[in-house]
């Protein structure tokens, strides 16, 4: 049984997002969770946030059947969601462009095998 959740459009980029989603890549989800809680990232409180949301997904999908301490990150992922251009005055009257991106982080949650 597989459970999924997503968290689309976080205003962090998908460079610092991914450093902390390989921690936690593979690991059982109370190990994860574990980590994540201290990891001195920013990223850290929405992908622990995100992986609760696909344990309680999971929880709902089965009804209660599943047994949330076999669960583990089976794969999660981070893509770049649309960029916000913003633009900085600079000297002599020029313009700088700032680019503010975002991300989509995917999360799937699976029971280990017996």
């Amino acid at each position: 049984m597989e459970s999924t959740a997503h968290l689309r459009y976080i205003r962090m980029s998908p460079r610092k997002i991914s450093t902390v989603a390989a921690l936690v890549r593979g690991k059982p989800v109370e190990a994860a969770l574990n980590i994540l809680k201290f990891t001195p990232r920013a990223a850290s409180a929405p992908v622990a946030k995100l992986i609760k949301s696909a344990v309680a997904n999971a929880t709902d999908k089965s009804k209660g059947q599943v047994d949330v301490d076999t669960l583990y990150v089976k794969t999660i992922s981070v893509d770049q969601a649309p960029t916000q251009r913003r633009y900085m005055p600079r000297a002599m009257g020029r313009a700088t462009r700032i680019n503010k991106k975002s991300s989509h982080v995917h999360v799937v949650l699976a029971e280990a095998k017996k």
